[in-house]
């Protein structure tokens, strides 16, 4: 995507993506919801392989709850920044660049998707204790990232619409 010269006095020399996806959004905003969209699936993909990944090796190793849900969290991020960084760094990126546009794009998300998720599935009565094989974990994971999902869109939006979260990284979509 281009950036265009603007000059309004309290934004940046250029468009940002977010910006752009403003002024040529459909009435009701619905092309910046559908980037919202987008960019939460992207995160919820890392979050939902991070937790699951971290909860399936916490059960293994017979960790109690807390350690687990750390574990859970911290891969969910690592997943979640790879799933960013890996298509940053094919449009020419210099690592340690990638990486800092990864930190602004996907934090915030994140951060919301974990909180969010984390609360919902703790709510669940008999949720962390139950097994990997049982209804009871999968659904209420399943219900945790949806719930979570349903949160962090307008979270988001928001961002996108001010040129910050997902639309820091959406020009080096290609």
């Amino acid at each position: 995507m281009s950036t265009t010269p603007h000059a309004e006095p309290h934004g940046p020399a250029s468009h940002t993506a977010g910006q752009h996806e403003q002024h040529h959004d459909q009435p009701g905003g619905r092309a910046l919801t559908r980037l919202a969209v987008s960019a939460t699936l992207h995160c919820l993909t890392g979050c939902a392989i991070g937790e699951i990944l971290g909860l399936v090796l916490a059960t293994w190793w017979g960790w109690s709850n807390g350690p687990s849900i750390a574990l859970a969290i911290v891969l969910a991020f690592v997943f979640g920044y790879a799933l960013t960084i890996t298509p940053v760094l094919r449009s020419g990126l210099a690592l340690k660049t990638a990486i800092g546009v990864a930190l602004a794009a996907d934090t915030v998300s994140i951060l919301t998707m974990e909180v969010i998720d984390n609360a919902v599935i703790l709510a669940v009565p008999g949720a962390m204790e139950a097994g990997l094989t049982t209804w009871l974990f999968w659904a209420s994971l399943a219900f945790s990232l949806a719930v979570a999902f349903v949160v962090t869109v307008p979270v988001n939006r928001a961002l996108i619409a001010r040129g910050k979260g997902h639309a820091v990284v959406h020009q080096y979509h290609h």
